[in-house]
């Protein structure tokens, strides 16, 4: 094995990500799939994350797990490192990757309801999940938990104020649990730009270019989030914790 092989190989260890069967987290699930891990799909539609589990399978010869949860809803989360444990016996790297930003016009228009789905899924969701698997990677004697941002917690928008105030505190809870889960289990926020996903389809820029003042000057094709996610999976990262590493093309 080549050493940039060794450096990112996860070889028989279990990488769990929520969000996983579209956009980064599916990009993401294949990419741990391809260096050998075998993977845990979690979204709200379980024939979606059966869909991506079965390619990734046919792809890789890894094994993938699907299961529905809804990640901002405590009371779901058990079951669902229960079933990541009673197939694997283990979690060595989890993603925090499902989250969601509403559109509205105007700040009244943001209603209780919707405030609180948010706060929900990007943030109270990962920090559960990230409580019952990081202690249970404390007790095996290690792993990764990598919590999925957005450089809008450090640039916020009128237009996603919840979104980027749940990522902010994504961002501060990423330090916090690296102290707890420390000094064995490491704990990274990753924070993408804006990426070329489902999600972007609805985008409508007309002929502008909003990405000009990036450094890039555009933005991100899913697979281009690959090579960070894996330094934070993988040994490569193993100095590597309470940090936020940035792949948002270089905005300023």
């Amino acid at each position: 094995m080549a050493f940039p092989e060794q450096l990112f190989d996860l070889t028989d260890r279990v990488v769990l990500i929520t969000g996983g069967s579209r956009g980064l987290g599916r990009e993401m699930a294949f990419a741990a799939a391809r260096c050998g891990a075998d993977v845990v799909i979690a979204s709200r539609k379980l024939e979606s994350c059966e869909a991506t589990a079965a390619e990734i399978e046919a792809e890789t010869g890894r094994s993938a797990l699907p299961y529905a949860v809804h990640v901002g809803r405590w009371d779901q989360l058990d079951g669902l490192v229960e079933a990541a444990y009673d197939r694997f016996g283990k979690v060595d790297v989890l993603v925090n990757n499902a989250g969601m930003s509403p559109v509205y016009d105007k700040q009244t228009d943001v209603t209780e309801k919707m405030f609180d789905a948010v706060v929900n899924l990007n943030l109270k969701g990962p920090f559960r999940l990230s409580a019952l698997v990081g202690e249970r990677m404390v007790a095996d004697g290690g792993g990764a938990i990598i919590n999925v941002s957005t450089h809008g917690s450090l640039r916020p928008h009128p237009s996603f104020i919840p979104y980027a105030a749940s990522k902010a505190g994504l961002n501060a809870m990423t330090e916090g649990l690296a102290h707890a889960f420390g000094p064995t289990v490491r704990v990274n926020t990753l924070m993408p730009g804006p990426f070329l996903t489902d999600i972007s389809k609805a985008w409508n820029f007309g002929d502008a270019n909003p990405f000009g003042h990036f450094a890039l000057q555009r933005a991100g094709q899913p697979a281009e989030i690959v090579g960070a996610a894996l330094f934070l999976m993988s040994d490569a990262s193993s100095y590597t914790t309470g940090s936020i590493l940035r792949a948002d093309g270089g905005i300023p």
